[in-house]
């Protein structure tokens, strides 16, 4: 049998495709992304779609669900938090064709706003969960995961974490499978949840959790690892690789990849015949305390962190108190390397151009766009969750006025964040009259998360055409009357149009549109904003010192402090020309198109 070597998302789209998955669709998020953008690489056989957000998502899968077909909505942690509300509602309703909710968690917050554990909605939700430890099981599993929604008429959470979604293993490549379509019936006692239908489901609900728990105990999916009896581990997810890497053949193992209900036969089982018994997790006590309910005494969370991600040093650190030397080296002369804009980033000129207004009080948002915050713009007073910035500004826009301070919130958001949850919260804005500023960010595309479209950029995940939401129209229809449209790369444009919203006293919208500097440009794209790259340079002759240039924080600036001299590299230069229009002895020229 061939094999591949894949990521646990490339696994997870291979698994979808062998078991014969029909729709399949997400929201883009790291570390999940990559999930639907290889599923839409089987094109003739899957239907991929981006959605605006998680929440349609979720509510697109179910709707191809109970209409028949196996399908799958796959988010990061954080957009099952959006997605919750139908979740909730089709546990109670169940399957038609399978259904699998695949939840990305970030432990240690790579590229996250927070950092929860996901397992907890499979309990609070009543639904089955998997949880995958590497690439083969993610392929595996998710074929699993299909068909025990089905025999068991209930949604799965899937839920991975960053390092099974990222890292690679050699997986086995199967055939696909063609799961028949199942037949639809109008079903009002099963899909239509209105009060006294969700009544009877609710307890039909607690059955199915019944017969689930004792598939948990009979699926070997859950299976022991017998080596020394002394020591006994129960793990799940990488945490149980983790584990193997310390212990090895010195301790056995109980690995649970079925983990909700969880098998409570074989706990007790397993936990009876060793002497010690870790519980070994990332990150809540999720297994440990639904252990520990069982009258089981073990060891975890008073040892093993509930913070951040596992790795085996933390556990061999934290278990056996077994530390590996580190080469030493004098951490001073590490130079300090933080995120920063690209070179050309479109969002750099307004952030500079923002960060100069007095008295603002500046709402960030989910995206690139995060990066405004830092040194030296300092252009971010705050950030929450994605599609919040509008909101908040609009609640903190209400109090200054109310008691009268001399404040104005002025709220940055981006294009794909706009559709995802921004066109609420503007619609709010516009109902409930604030003067509150929005400004959407407009590069033309997804480009957090590696450049996936969205409902404005007039291209469908699998790469048709489609409609492309104008935002300065979707603006106007939800109430704003007062919309600019700029190059945010022209300063002079970004001061004029900051300057004309704060003398409103009406909410306003500005959007800054111009592409992410690494997009593959459209036709669309090369017909509205033409063959701008090109390459600047500094006159060292004409060059004062002022630093300026440096000060709009682009990587592609350096100034030596010999000379006193700023220079320009050509390699990462694309000839935006924020630094031309800021040098004041006009030492900074562009040099080629």
């Amino acid at each position: 049998m061939m094999k591949r070597l894949l990521t646990g998302n490339e696994a997870v789209a291979q698994g979808a495709y062998e078991a014969g998955v029909t729709y399949a669709t997400a929201y883009p998020g790291t570390p999940s992304t990559e999930i639907l953008e290889n599923i839409a690489t089987y094109n003739e056989d899957i239907i991929a779609e981006w959605a605006p957000n998680e929440k349609v998502a979720m509510e697109n899968a179910i709707g191809a669900s109970i209409a028949g077909a196996r399908a799958l909505a796959a988010m990061k942690m954080v957009g099952v938090n959006v997605a919750a509300d139908p979740l909730f509602s089709f546990a109670y309703a169940g399957v038609n064709g399978g259904m699998v909710l695949i939840t990305a968690d970030d432990p240690s917050l790579h590229s996250s706003q927070n950092e929860q554990d996901n397992r907890q909605y499979a309990k609070f939700a009543k639904i089955a969960m998997l949880e995958p430890s590497d690439s083969q099981e993610s392929k595996d599993m998710l074929k699993t995961a299909m068909e025990i929604s089905e025999k068991f008429d209930t949604p799965i959470l899937f839920r991975m974490t960053t390092r099974v979604c990222h890292s690679k293993g050699l997986v086995e490549i199967g055939e696909r499978k063609e799961a028949s379509k199942k037949p639809y019936a109008k079903n009002l006692a099963k899909y239509d949840l209105i009060p006294a239908v969700s009544k009877k489901l609710r307890a039909e609900l607690e059955g199915r959790l019944h017969k689930l728990a004792v598939f948990a105990d009979e699926t070997n999916l859950n299976y022991f690892e017998w080596n020394d009896s002394k020591i006994g581990i129960i793990s799940s997810g990488v945490a149980y690789q983790y584990a193997k890497e310390v212990f090895g053949d010195k301790a056995s193992y109980l690995k649970l990849g079925f983990t909700y209900p969880l098998p409570a036969k074989k706990i007790r089982e397993f936990a009876a015949q060793v002497e010690t018994l870790y519980i070994i997790e990332e990150l809540e006590p999720y297994l440990e305390e639904q252990i520990r309910q069982m009258g089981i005494s073990c060891i975890g969370k008073e040892k093993i962190p509930n913070m951040y991600e596992l790795n085996p040093d933390i556990v061999a650190k934290a278990l056996l108190n077994e530390e590996k030397p580190l080469i030493q080296y004098d951490t001073s002369l590490v130079v300090n390397r933080p995120p920063v804009l690209c070179a050309g980033c479109p969002h750099r000129g307004f952030f500079y151009e923002l960060s100069k207004k007095k008295n603002v009080v500046m709402a960030g948002d989910i995206g690139c766009y995060a990066l405004g915050g830092a040194e030296p713009l300092n252009a971010k007073d705050m950030c929450i969750c994605m599609g919040a910035a509008p909101s908040i500004g609009h609640g903190a826009q209400k109090v200054f006025d109310k008691f009268h301070e001399n404040m104005r919130v002025i709220s940055t958001i981006g294009d794909s964040t706009f559709f995802h949850t921004g066109i609420n919260s503007i619609m709010n804005i516009a109902y409930n009259r604030s003067k509150t500023i929005t400004v959407i960010l407009d590069n033309r595309i997804t480009g957090m998360t590696g450049h996936q479209d969205h409902p404005g950029t007039g291209f469908t995940l699998q790469g048709t055409p489609t409609k492309a939401l104008a935002i300065e129209g979707v603006v106007k229809a939800l109430g704003i009357d007062y919309v600019r449209t700029v190059n945010p790369l022209n300063l002079r444009q970004v001061r004029d149009a900051l300057d004309w919203a704060l003398a409103l006293d009406e909410p306003s919208v500005i959007i800054t549109r111009w592409p992410c500097v690494l997009k593959k440009q459209s036709p669309q794209d090369k017909e509205e904003f033409g063959a701008y790259m090109a390459t600047c340079k500094v006159d060292t002759d004409e060059c004062i010192g002022c630093q300026m240039c440096v000060n709009t924080g682009c990587p592609a600036l350096r100034f030596d402090q010999e000379t006193e001299k700023a220079a320009i590299d050509p390699v990462q230069c694309v000839g935006c020309e924020v630094c031309v229009q800021l040098c004041p002895a006009k030492a900074a020229v562009k040099v080629g198109e």
